[in-house]
């Protein structure tokens, strides 16, 4: 019997490990995308571009069980960054390190950005999620590896990939490194001495004779890393160019100018014609109407008592006739102005 029962009790422990230990599942895989490894200068800000996809759910016991992100942490030389572990980055935390500033979010960009970084920082750095399960929490071990070197060497490369240009054009120079320097000032000089760009691209152009000379570039805080010399030697345009160019603009000038002389005919002529029609149209007038029928149009209808006194309607007609006339010349003399005006706009214009 005592056997019996000795069964029994294996038989039950054995089904209640099966129970216990019975795996989770989860419907998709979690994923952490981390870059390659970082380069960077030191004082530079470096950032780690990074993205993962989390655990949805899990399923135990058939049942399924959503979960979502509660916590990010982003730590350094450390395999599971869990529980106490020092971290340069917590969700969590109020006392974050200002110097790591947390790009991403809880859903699925975890990108961290590190400014003046420090020598301390030549560390790997590894990202962890944490769900409101512990079965969903995850780091992914891989990591970045950040390198951090004090005096870069600096180089020179032309956008033209050529020493040899001709005046009037343009060209950049780019002071790189195999590591970032990125948000650190470049100093750029010609023949030792110092130019006004501080950015890691120099413009120059369009190019005279005086921008030929050696450049080098470096770090601003930095003597050590100043670049080789850059040789930049600027050639003077060819007489056949130049002579073409001249002919080429005399050209254009000319036809410009031929353009706006027959504009300016144009209008003149239209006002000719105008003239011409405001001319018939003055003597045609005249000559159907007779005198009296002329003044009548002229003249509002004289009151009674007005016609007792003829002297002052024929001074109220020459003060009309003679206002007639001034308005006439004031028009002409503003036509005129405007068409002076007119042709020197079109002149002016296309020289």
């Amino acid at each position: 019997m005592a056997v019996w029962d000795k069964k029994i009790l294996w038989s039950f422990m054995i089904l209640l490990t099966g129970a216990v230990g019975q795996p989770y599942t989860y419907p998709g895989n979690v994923t952490v995308n981390y870059p390659g490894p970082v380069c960077s200068v030191k004082g530079s800000t470096v950032t780690l571009h990074c993205t993962f996809t989390p655990h949805k759910s899990f399923i135990k016991d058939g049942r399924e069980y959503p979960l979502r992100i509660i916590r990010v942490v982003w730590c350094k030389n450390h395999e599971i960054c869990h529980g106490s572990t020092p971290s340069v980055y917590d969700s969590e935390s109020d006392t974050n390190n200002p110097r790591y500033q947390y790009l991403g979010d809880k859903k699925g960009n975890c990108t961290l950005q590190i400014r003046d970084i420090q020598r301390e920082d030549n560390a790997k750095f590894r990202f962890r999620m944490e769900v409101n399960y512990t079965v969903g929490h995850y780091t992914k071990q891989s990591g970045v590896e950040v390198t951090v070197i004090d005096d870069p060497q600096m180089t020179i490369i032309s956008s033209r990939n050529q020493s040899l240009i001709r005046e009037g054009q343009t060209e950049t120079l780019l002071c790189i490194s195999s590591c970032s320097f990125h948000q650190l000032e470049v100093t750029w000089f010609r023949d030792d001495h110092a130019l006004s760009e501080s950015g890691p691209a120099l413009q120059l152009g369009p190019l005279t004779a005086e921008d030929s000379g050696n450049y080098t570039c470096g770090l601003k805080t930095n003597s050590k890393t100043r670049s080789r010399l850059y040789e930049l030697r600027v050639e003077a345009a060819e007489e056949g160019e130049s002579d073409k160019v001249s002919l080429i603009v005399g050209v254009v000038f000319g036809v410009l100018l031929a353009l706006g002389a027959l504009i300016l005919g144009f209008f003149i002529f239209k006002r000719k014609q105008e003239a011409d029609k405001d001319q018939r149209n003055v003597g045609g007038d005249v000559g159907q109407k007779s005198p009296d029928n002329l003044y009548s149009n002229i003249l509002p209808h004289a009151e009674p008592d007005r016609l007792s006194h003829p002297q002052e309607t024929g001074r109220d007609v020459e003060e009309i006739s003679y206002a007639a006339v001034q308005f006439k010349h004031k028009n002409q003399a503003r036509y005129d102005t405007m068409m002076l005006h007119l042709y020197r706009q079109v002149y002016s214009s296309y020289l």
